[in-house]
């Protein structure tokens, strides 16, 4: 079946998120009598994986067809099979006590050496959590249960193995469409999900909301993107313009308007001018330069010593007019809807920025 999201147990074992609704896709299939097609406007559809448990519906004591489930995650595998589950950790217990870091291939020569050597045997009919490693004295089960891994591996297109971290999630995905300069959201419609939206990891961009301030002020989110694991906001708040930058739920960078947000319609704007490079290794994306512009004028201004890198969040989405989900600060509540009207949201990415002609001509005076 289809591994789905993945997260780890206290044991540091891989288990999957959204196994069980990841199964109900072929059970509500066949509920409803619905045959997948086998191709899609000329292109052959992948199977829909899984189990059906439509024959429980109308008998609770039926016997589940759910006998084997495979795991794997950046090197980490696991199997469960007719009520036994072999586990082998990569790089191990823990990254620290392996003396490995995140990310580290799996060349074959370790592969080899971590089937012969690593895995763990657990009946979880008799041993449900896993206390007692009976890979030692049970050698024949325990390489019955590595073998049905690999047919299971072989079978959902797993192999090769691949244990690299930060170098997947690095790589570039498949797109619909190609990447533009500039990109439009507008109020009340669905959050984008973050591989579909403005890539402004690294780069210079900028970010202009139209909107309108009633009468009496306006508050909540103009433009958001990512989570309480990082990501940020341009909101309004306190009669002031805000943003916030969440850098991995590790540190918060807040900037604030200098003057106060006027009634009527206007432009909101931030930019943010990268100053250096990435520090990939390190975790620490490109510096740079914030500011806030309210109809092009400047009215507030920060450093930001460093930028996440890769991914804002593992749900980031972009959305206009609000936060939903878990939100980037504890500034306000989620979703934090914008009060006013905003007209749209534009993203540009081709690294024009405003030009501050007052503060171009102060360096010029400062410099004769």
């Amino acid at each position: 079946m289809c591994t789905g999201q993945k997260e780890l147990s206290p044991k540091g074992e891989v288990r999957t998120q959204y196994a069980h609704a990841i199964d109900m896709v072929p059970t509500v299939l066949e509920a409803l009598g619905i045959e997948p097609p086998a191709t899609i406007k000329g292109v052959t559809q992948s199977p829909i994986e899984g189990k059906s448990f439509a024959h429980t519906f109308d008998k609770k004591d039926a016997e589940s067809n759910h006998q084997v489930q495979y795991f794997e995650m950046m090197g980490h595998r696991s199997i469960y099979w007719n009520g036994w589950r072999a586990v082998c950790p990569w790089p191990g217990t823990s990254f620290t006590e392996s003396g490995m870091s995140f990310g580290t291939p799996i060349p074959a020569e370790k592969l080899t050496e971590l089937d012969a050597n690593n895995w763990e045997l657990y009946n979880i009919e008799n041993d449900f959590a896993e206390n007692h490693n009976l890979a030692a004295e049970n050698k024949p089960k325990l390489i019955e249960m590595i073998a049905q891994w690999y047919v299971e591996a072989g079978k959902y297109n797993v192999l090769p193995v691949d244990g690299r971290g930060t170098q997947r999630f690095a790589e570039e995905r498949p797109q619909i469409s190609g990447p533009r300069q500039s990109y439009t959201y507008y109020q009340g419609t669905q959050v984008v999900p973050g591989n579909a939206a403005a890539n402004v990891l690294n780069r210079t961009h900028s970010i202009t909301v139209d909107a309108e301030v009633p009468k009496g002020g306006a508050e909540g989110v103009l433009y958001s993107m990512g989570g309480v694991d990082g990501g940020f906001s341009l909101y309004i708040k306190g009669g002031k313009l805000k943003y916030v930058y969440n850098y991995v739920a590790a540190e918060f960078f807040y900037l604030e308007s200098t003057e106060a947000v006027p009634e009527g319609r206007h432009k909101f704007r931030f930019e943010f001018e990268a100053t250096g490079k990435p520090d990939m290794l390190n975790g620490k994306g490109s510096p740079g330069t914030a500011h806030l512009y309210i109809d092009e004028k400047q009215v507030g201004e920060m450093k930001l010593p460093y930028t996440i890198p890769l991914s804002l969040g593992l749900g980031a989405g972009a959305a206009c007019g609000c936060d939903p989900g878990s939100p980037t600060c504890d500034d306000y509540d989620p979703p934090f809807a914008y009060t006013g009207k905003i007209y749209s949201a534009t993203v540009d990415v081709s690294g024009e920025l405003i030009e501050d002609h007052e503060a171009k001509a102060k360096q010029i005076l400062a410099r004769q």
